[in-house]
């Protein structure tokens, strides 16, 4: 198998962070070149609507779409990551820090994309209004699950807040939310994460 991927792309961290945490050092990526405006060929042929990451799997199809990926990875490894006693509530919070990634990721289309003449600031203020409200429901309603056993919600949550730093770090989403920032820097800390940090801009 091949990760098709991108080492600054929050969906591909996602991705190599479980790798890590599963044990699942064999499955090799390869990096690839694409952008809003030109998808890499590579890309294109294994996933139609080219976007990373995507699972080029030796005896089936592949996969694509960073949720569909680690759950597929996580079966592979013995289902540890997605809890069946917990499964809605990680699955809840792994799409809650998907829902920051995608916004924080726009922004940056929006502000590499579109010529400085055109550029939307009240589309810009929308997307980080959804950042800004799911930094608040972390923060108030999801550290006992923050702090509880390793799942992919955490490791979801501890990637979105990574490319917010790598991104964003204009936007000092640490302000007044003590308790997720306190969390942040301690999964951070984490060897899988360590080791996927993206590349400096």
């Amino acid at each position: 198998m091949t990760l098709l991927g991108a080492p600054a792309s929050p969906f591909v961290r996602k991705v190599r962070v479980l790798l890590m945490e599963t044990g699942q050092n064999d499955i090799a990526m390869q990096e690839v070149a694409t952008t809003p405006v030109a998808t890499a060929p590579e890309v294109a042929a294994a996933n139609p609507v080219g976007k990373i990451p995507a699972l080029i799997r030796d005896d089936g199809p592949t996969l694509y779409d960073s949720r569909v990926i680690c759950r597929y990875l996580d079966t592979r490894a013995g289902g540890r990551l997605y809890p069946e006693a917990r499964l809605w509530d990680t699955l809840t919070l792994e799409a809650t820090a998907e829902g920051i990634m995608e916004a924080a990721v726009l922004m940056v289309y929006e502000a590499r994309v579109r010529p400085e003449e055109m550029r939307y600031q009240p589309w810009l203020d929308a997307q980080w209004a959804k950042v800004t409200r799911a930094l608040d429901a972390l923060d108030t309603r999801w550290m006992s699950h923050l702090y509880g056993p390793l799942d992919m919600g955490q490791v979801a949550v501890g990637c979105a807040l990574g490319y917010l730093d790598f991104r964003h770090p204009d936007k000092d989403w640490r302000t007044g939310r003590e308790a997720l920032t306190a969390w942040a820097a301690r999964f951070a800390e984490r060897d899988a994460m360590r080791a996927t940090m993206p590349p400096v801009a």
